[in-house]
């Protein structure tokens, strides 16, 4: 089922998510629905958050984005190809490394704005997979990006956090606009009452 994304303003989406165990009711469903609303809105990744949940739980396919590449793509020169698609609860960073870069970053919560991030470029996560089995790994280059970009929501932050104060000012009219109901987009959005 295809689920509203949680527009900015909503005040789930400034939550620290709690961490769940394999008895979460009808995690399966919960899992199935995440990645279906996350393609019907073309997104990568998708956190709990996101979709009205305080859950440790974020879906992120950079698969995609590597099978969609043009010769010319930028994407190409990732060093994580081919990507993954990957369910993660419970996670938390181990350690960030690596030089800090700078991407053009957007959030379906957040519709039309974006914004160039620097992160660092790799990422020690460690995580349960859909089967609650325990992992720690490494990830580097736009699926790590990614990662970082929906971890932050599980830990009640956005990308516009990392913007300079006078670049939110500007962008103070855009952000009313979206808690207020008023954008266009073409999947499903749930805003604050």
């Amino acid at each position: 089922m295809i689920l509203p994304v949680v527009a900015y303003g909503d005040p789930i989406l400034r939550v620290v998510c709690k961490d769940i165990d394999k008895d979460y009711p009808q995690i399966d469903k919960l899992i199935a629905d995440m990645w279906e609303t996350m393609y019907a809105s073309n997104g990568v990744g998708l956190a709990g958050p996101q979709i009205n949940k305080d859950i440790r739980i974020f879906v992120v396919d950079s698969a995609q984005l590597f099978e969609n590449a043009d010769e010319d793509d930028e994407v190409n020169d990732f060093d994580d190809a081919p990507g993954v698609k990957q369910v993660f609860i419970n996670a938390h960073i181990e350690k960030l490394e690596g030089e800090e870069w700078t991407y053009n970053e957007g959030c379906l919560s957040i519709p039309k704005i974006r914004e160039d991030v620097m992160r660092p470029e790799k990422v020690t996560l460690r995580y349960m997979d859909e089967n609650f089995v325990e992992h720690t790994k490494v990830f580097s280059g736009i699926t790590a990006r990614i990662i970082q970009h929906e971890y932050d929501h599980i830990e009640g932050k956005l990308f516009i956090d990392y913007m300079k104060p006078l670049k939110r000012k500007l962008l103070a009219g855009k952000l009313k606009d979206i808690t207020k109901g008023k954008v266009r987009v073409d999947y499903r959005m749930q805003f604050p009452k």
